[in-house]
C-alpha cells in the first residue's frame, strides 16, 4: 500500500465538497478558491480545479456571473445553485457521519470510557463523542 496514493485518494475525494463549501460562504473567482484551499492545506492546481468546477456547472451544482474586474479582464465568479445547497447539505450529513464511523474506530478507548462517562483528554477530538454513547445512532437529519 502507498501511503501517499491513499492520501491523494482521500484529497480527491474531499475536493468537491470542500470547493462547495467555499463558495456556500459567497460566490467566488477560481483563483480565490485556490487561495482558501491553499490557505486550508488542500493544495490544487487550476489544472485540477476547472475541470471540476465545469463538472458542478454542468450538474446544474454551481453557476457563474461575470464580473468586471479593476486588474484585467472580467472575472467568473461562482456560486451554488439551490440543487448546489441541496447537495451540499446531503454532502455534509455524510461528512458527518463518515467523520463519527472514523473517531469511532480511531479513539475506542475515549468512545467506551465516555459511554461509561468517563472523559479521557489524551485526544482533541475526544469531545468529538460527547452527547453519543456506543449503542446510539446519531441523528444527521436536525442539524
Amino acid at each position: 500500500m502507498s501511503v501517499d496514493n491513499t492520501k491523494s485518494q482521500m484529497r480527491k475525494g474531499m475536493l468537491e465538497y470542500c470547493i462547495m463549501l467555499i463558495l456556500h460562504r459567497q460566490p467566488s473567482y477560481a483563483n480565490d478558491i485556490i487561495v482558501q484551499l491553499k490557505e486550508a492545506k488542500m493544495i490544487v492546481v487550476e489544472g485540477t480545479l476547472y475541470p471540476l468546477l465545469t463538472r458542478l456547472k454542468n450538474d446544474k451544482l454551481l453557476k457563474y456571473d461575470w464580473q468586471e474586474s479593476t486588474q484585467g479582464p472580467p472575472r467568473k465568479y461562482y456560486a451554488l445553485t439551490l440543487d448546489g445547497e441541496e447537495a451540499l447539505r446531503q454532502l455534509d450529513e455524510s461528512w458527518d457521519e463518515l467523520a463519527f464511523t472514523v473517531n469511532v474506530l480511531r479513539f475506542p478507548k475515549e468512545k467506551l470510557n465516555e459511554s461509561k462517562g468517563v472523559k479521557n483528554e489524551n485526544h482533541g477530538n475526544s469531545e468529538t463523542y460527547a452527547d453519543t454513547t456506543l449503542t446510539e445512532t446519531p441523528d444527521y437529519h436536525n442539524i
